[in-house]
């Protein structure tokens, strides 16, 4: 008797299983991502709209994240579309989602880093906030690399562009020659206009994309320079040698200021780095002498006061160093 209930327990078992894989492989058979998908090339194909009124957009669009819930997500966030922003202008191949998984991955290290300290904690939330800020710092710098290195290219790009049309080439097949002969990244970006081009993007729609990729007053110059002389025609060779002596004398005023504001830049970086050094070095020669800046109120409100006394000074510095050409 009790094989046969033990029998009948295993084989009840066995079907409620199947059952329910049953039941499993039906609804992703019919409704599931694959089913739907298919459903969607079979309406796309036939001409008939779908049943939600999804509307299938051709235009370009970068994607944020491989999984396809978290790529629709970020494009709704506007932070997301700046940080593509910065990502295109630095040259970086990584995603979006893959960036700010980087940030959360540098805050929790940090967080984590100071929980092996005695740190109050407000000092606390400002290292964990200074490793979420810490990706974000490294793409803008090499953004501002990317778009330096650019800009040195833009007299050469300018006068290979001018020699080119003189010698009898159209602007189209200028773009392909600049393409394959200048170096990076400034020729990956004449790829990129040619290859839309080719796709049947119109030309003044390609040099806008680009001018949005390079967020830099000369190449809007150029392009500007470009666009107006296929409206109302004139020399272009000659607009661009003109251009690219422009942009030479500029570059050269830009090098003459930063030698002269070297000094102050050094020492903004020396005043704001010195106290934080000295401290640290404190706190690990004798925390117990440093512990008085976070342990008594005395010593926490002249902690904020010199926080912010050396944010001002370094606030007040960059006005002073940094000059406009």
């Amino acid at each position: 008797m009790d094989a046969v209930f033990y029998a009948f327990v295993v084989f009840l078992f066995a079907a409620v299983i199947l059952a329910i894989e049953g039941v499993y492989l039906w609804w992703m058979g019919t409704h599931g991502a694959a089913a739907r998908r298919v459903a969607r090339r079979l309406q796309t194909m036939s001409g008939m709209p779908g049943r939600s009124g999804e509307r299938i957009s051709i235009l370009k669009q970068r994607r944020y994240s491989r999984n396809e819930v978290v790529d629709r997500m970020l494009h709704k966030l506007s932070l997301a579309h700046r940080i593509d922003s910065l990502l295109v202008q630095a040259g970086a191949r990584i995603p979006v989602d893959q960036f700010l998984a980087w940030s959360l991955g540098c805050m929790a290290m940090m967080a984590l880093l100071t929980l092996a300290w005695p740190l109050p904690a407000p000092v606390r939330v400002f290292l964990a906030m200074l490793g979420l800020g810490v990706p974000c710092i490294l793409l803008r710098r090499a953004r501002a690399r990317r778009l330096i290195r650019i800009e040195q290219q833009l007299p050469d790009a300018a006068d290979f562009i001018a020699r080119a049309l003189r010698a009898g080439h159209s602007f189209s097949n200028v773009l392909q020659i600049v393409g394959n002969e200048l170096p990076e990244p400034l020729s990956g970006e004449f790829r990129i206009v040619r290859e839309e081009i080719n796709y049947g993007v119109p030309m003044n729609e390609a040099l806008h994309g680009m001018a949005a990729r390079i967020p830099l007053t000369d190449l809007r110059y150029l392009i500007i320079a470009v666009l107006i002389q296929r409206e109302s025609g004139g020399n272009l060779a000659e607009i661009l040698g003109n251009i690219s002596q422009i942009i030479r004398a500029r570059l050269k005023l830009v090098a003459h200021v930063r030698v002269l504001s070297a000094e102050g830049r050094m020492s903004a970086w020396i005043l704001g780095l010195l106290p934080l050094g000295v401290t640290a070095m404190m706190l690990v020669v004798n925390p117990e002498y440093v512990s008085m800046l976070w342990t008594d109120p005395l010593g926490v409100r002249m902690l904020w006061y010199g926080l912010g006394m050396i944010l001002f000074g370094a606030i007040w510095i960059r006005k002073i160093v940094r000059i406009r050409v």
